[in-house]
Parts: C-alpha cells; sequence; structure tokens
C-alpha cells in the first residue's frame, strides 16, 4: 500500500517550487524506508525543473544529496536496519545485468538506470526525490553513512562529493600530480578538498579572485582568475589533469593549452548548450578531452569511507524548505558557499 508524504515539487517547468504530497510505495522485500533529514540543491535540480536538459516529468520533487535515517527494512534486507545513518544518491535503480552494472558502473548502465527523480521506474511510475520527508530505496543503492560524517554535511557528497572524487581517482589525482579545478561552488569546493586529501598538487582556475581565501583554506595551492589573460600565458602546459565544474561553454582550446602532454581535461559540468572544439588543441600535445558522471555504488561508499576518514564534509548553507525558490535564484548568481542543504524537518 502507498503512502503520501511531504514534498516540495515544481508543478511545471519554470514554476516555482510548492508544497505538496507524493506517493511513496510500500517497503517491499529489499527495500528500506529512509526519514529524510538533510538533502542538499544541486545545479542539476534547477537544469530539470526547469526543462534545461530536456523535457522533465511534473510534478517533479527534486533532490538526489539524500541523508537520512532507516526507519523500516523489508524481510530480505542485509545491508541496512533501523536506525542506520544512510544516503541516496543520482540513482535508485538499473538493471544489475550489464557490462557496466556487472563492473560496479551502474551509473552507466547500457540499459538506462532510474534516476532518483525526474524517472520512470521499473513499474512506469515516476520518481519523486529528496525534497520531501520519507523515501523507500532498494538497499542495493542505499549507501551508509560513516559515523565521522555530520549527515547535514554529508548529503552533498552523494552527489557533488562522488562527482569529484571519480574523475580524481580515475585520473590518478595524487603525489605529484598537478590538478587544476574549474570553478569553485557546490562541485569545485569539494574537488578542492578531494584533491588536496588524495595528495595532489591543487590549483583553481575561478573568474576573479573573490574566493580566493577560501580556495587556499580549502586546501588549494594555488588560486588564479581565468579573467586575465596573463593567467593561460603563465600556466600553460601545467597541468596532468583539470577538472571542469562549470555549467557553461568554456573555451576549450584556451583551458586544453594549459594541460601537459598526456594530460587530460574533464569536465563533470554540463551546460545546456552545446560546444565547440578546434581538435588542433587535442592533437598537438596528445592530450584527453573527456567527461565523467557520478561514481557507482562501491566507489560512492568508497568516497563517504574517504571523506569520513579525511574530515571532509560539505560547506554547507543550511534553509528552511519553503527557502528553496529563493535557494535556486542564488545559485544561478552564484551566492552561496558552498551548498545549500534543506532541513528537510521544514518540509
Amino acid at each position: 500500500m502507498t503512502t503520501n508524504v511531504s514534498a516540495y515539487a515544481a508543478p511545471a517547468a519554470h514554476a516555482p517550487l510548492e508544497r505538496t504530497t507524493v506517493p511513496r510505495r510500500a517497503v517491499g522485500e529489499h527495500d528500506v524506508l529512509i526519514e529524510i533529514k538533510y538533502v542538499g540543491i544541486c545545479h542539476s535540480d534547477i537544469h530539470q525543473a526547469r526543462d534545461g536538459w530536456g523535457e522533465g516529468i511534473f510534478p517533479m520533487v527534486p533532490g538526489h544529496e539524500i541523508a537520512g535515517i532507516v526507519t523500516e527494512v523489508g524481510p530480505g534486507v542485509t545491508r541496512h536496519q533501523v536506525g542506520d545513518r544512510v544516503g541516496v544518491g543520482c540513482f535508485v535503480d538499473s538493471c544489475r545485468e550489464c557490462e557496466s552494472c556487472l563492473r560496479g558502473q551502474e551509473q552507466f548502465c547500457l540499459k538506462g538506470g532510474t534516476g532518483t527523480y525526474n524517472a520512470l521506474d521499473k513499474n512506469g511510475e515516476p520518481t519523486y526525490g529528496g525534497y520531501s520527508t520519507h523515501i523507500v530505496v532498494d538497499e542495493h543503492f542505499t549507501l551508509r553513512i560513516p559515523e565521522g560524517l555530520a549527515l547535514d554535511e554529508a548529503a552533498p557528497l552523494l552527489c557533488a562529493g562522488i562527482t569529484l572524487y571519480s574523475p580524481l581517482k580515475h585520473w590518478n589525482a595524487g603525489p605529484g600530480k598537478k590538478v587544476a579545478i574549474v570553478g569553485l561552488g557546490g562541485l569545485g569546493h569539494m574537488g578542492v578538498k578531494i584533491a588536496h586529501a588524495l595528495g595532489a598538487e591543487v590549483t583553481v582556475l575561478s573568474q576573479s579572485l573573490k574566493k580566493q581565501e577560501d580556495g587556499l583554506k580549502l586546501g588549494a595551492d594555488h588560486y588564479h582568475a581565468t579573467s586575465d589573460p596573463e593567467t593561460f600565458t603563465e600556466l600553460a602546459g601545467s597541468f596532468d589533469l583539470i577538472v571542469s565544474t562549470v555549467s557553461a561553454p568554456l573555451d576549450f582550446g584556451a583551458y586544453l593549452s594549459l594541460v601537459k602532454t598526456d594530460g587530460a581535461l574533464v569536465n563533470v559540468g554540463a551546460p545546456e548548450e552545446p560546444v565547440s572544439l578546434n581538435l588542433f588543441s587535442l592533437i598537438g600535445g596528445r592530450k584527453t578531452l573527456a567527461g565523467s558522471m557520478i561514481g557507482g555504488i562501491a566507489e560512492t561508499q568508497e568516497m563517504l569511507d574517504f571523506c569520513a576518514e579525511h574530515g571532509l564534509g560539505a560547506e554547507i548553507e543550511l534553509i528552511r524548505a519553503d527557502q528553496v525558490n529563493e535557494a535556486y535564484e542564488r545559485v544561478l548568481a552564484s551566492d552561496v558557499r558552498y551548498r545549500f542543504v534543506i532541513d528537510a524537518s521544514t518540509i
């Protein structure tokens, strides 16, 4: 039997979010019921609520940076028990049979995974995300949040944390490597923390120097303004790895000029519009232009354990649910340091 729970939803594309109720399925054999304590606001919530990445499913309850407490488990559940501190990220199901899923890369499910919101589940019902009081999730897609992480600071790790951890690990950020993070926002600030903890020499590339003090406190060794043409001259050929977190199109030729021979520029930000590229900026130096998208369940758990070990929670601004529309506008104006998190008790 389904249960209705309180939530904040966008009733239509571009419409302000408003308080409502949404159905949650009964707890099945391998499901856990989670009382949501905190949920982060990701820029992708705004993209999808405003049809920026294509036509959405409305009403839409965004939110895929979920932290809470297990309050009920199905009879077949073995991974979690009532009272556990858990998190849910960007997807809540996958086929579990394809090559990607069998490799533990469920985010690249060849049959298409099921998003935490703005998706249809295996029964054809829309999924509703974390801007709500409760959610029912299969135990396989529910992560354990270690005791060393506060739940409010852990919530953004379920998207922002893994989105940066995965490429930094895949492209071997660590001692002896020079890594640049483009953009110091919700994603970028976690990139700085994680790259520093991995032992890399970290540079922030930001439009201006207004967040320089913050960047250095978060673990950056260097900070440069991309609005200054001298930055691209001074840093030419400097980096083994650049991770771009910005959701606006970049001048890829300029940024690739900063990459060493055999280095990589990896995009985790997703602009709504197409980008252009002169291939000579890749050919000269055998450089790689790549993308990365969150991480699989095992890697996300690895990230949470790593962040707990190194004390890496997100830098957050805690808000009430009725402040969500204002928060969206502030995210678009880059007026948050560095992640809004909704206190779900206010929903």
